[in-house]
């Protein structure tokens, strides 16, 4: 069985997959970055220590995976910047990057590189039919809220959130409740676990184009009740997933619109959200022009290597033909 490795050291995790001529996931290993109680994350020097101590370990749980697979590592890919933009640059990913020039060079097998978004894109898709039309993604995730238009393998930005990240407010709120960083998780817990009615408290603040919002109204909002003590944390968090749904579903619709796209792929760690999820795909179905969304693995939503390791294998393709 013939592979490539992939790897992706995001300012969250670290992370390596292995992905056969199948585009079958046939390994995979990822670990979060630690952060202190309370924090909001990492300085990327910090970052970039814990994944020097982090790979490893990483790498090793890979390894036990493939024992017995006899796979043959064909190709080594890394994410190496943040977005496909030219000045596009975050030190974290030179860390996987350097791990898979080291392996690149030691089994003498080719190297490849990409961006973090192409990843979680390509991640987005592992399992379903790929599209065979020019289709919409929106990334979400606690360093990204970006409005994408995707062709042929090609993302252009058309929008996003102008101010705030979707998982920076979602983190900031749970954050200020005392919940673990990232909170993406606890929060939603909390919001499922309110038996009142959402009462749709928090406007959407999206912008005439449609393509373009704000979340820092909400996380200002959000902060006021947990002083306050006026609402409870389980209603709080129920109203911040009903308004990041509410607006998911405006630019979603808006960048349909705009690209007569018919499809929207919505990928990143908050798009890992059961709640959020079932919100959206009731909101969206409801539409006179329903958009159609698509939603990754929950294991391949949030960062991971399984995407960049698939997109390595078809550019390892590519050359052999």
């Amino acid at each position: 069985m013939r592979v490539t490795l992939g790897f992706d050291t995001s300012c969250y995790t670290t992370s390596a997959a292995a992905v056969n001529e199948q585009d079958e996931v046939v390994a995979a290993s990822r670990m979060l970055l630690p952060v202190p109680q309370g924090e909001r994350g990492l300085r990327q020097s910090e970052a970039v220590f814990a994944h020097v101590r982090q790979m490893p370990l990483v790498m090793d749980r890979l390894r036990q995976q493939l024992e017995g697979q006899a796979a043959e590592v064909v190709a080594v890919c890394a994410s190496s910047a943040p977005r496909d933009e030219e000045d596009s640059y975050m030190p974290v990913f030179m860390v996987g990057l350097g791990h898979a020039r080291v392996l690149s060079d030691v089994l003498g097998v080719p190297l490849f590189q990409t961006s973090h978004q192409q990843g979680h894109v390509a991640a987005g898709l592992i399992g379903q039919k790929q599209p065979d039309e020019p289709f919409v993604a929106l990334h979400l995730s606690g360093g990204t809220t970006e409005l994408l238009a995707c062709e042929n393998g090609r993302l252009t930005l058309l929008g996003g959130c102008a101010d705030l990240h979707a998982g920076q407010m979602i983190d900031r709120v749970g954050v200020a409740m005392g919940l673990p960083f990232p909170a993406g998780p606890s929060l939603e817990k909390l919001a499922m676990g309110f038996e009142g009615t959402v009462e749709s408290l928090l406007p959407v603040s999206v912008e005439k184009d449609g393509l373009t919002c704000h979340l820092s109204g909400v996380e200002t909002r959000a902060q006021q009740w947990i002083r306050e003590g006026t609402l409870s944390h389980e209603k709080i968090a129920a109203e911040v997933f009903d308004v990041l749904a509410r607006t998911v579903a405006r630019l979603l619709t808006g960048a349909c619109q705009h690209t007569s796209a018919r499809k929207a792929l919505v990928v990143g760690g908050v798009a890992s959200s059961t709640l959020l999820r079932g919100q959206l795909r009731r909101r969206l179905a409801k539409q006179r022009r329903p958009v159609e969304v698509l939603f990754g693995q929950p294991q391949f939503s949030a960062d991971n290597a399984a995407g960049v390791a698939g997109i390595g294998m078809r550019r390892f393709l590519e050359q052999q033909k």
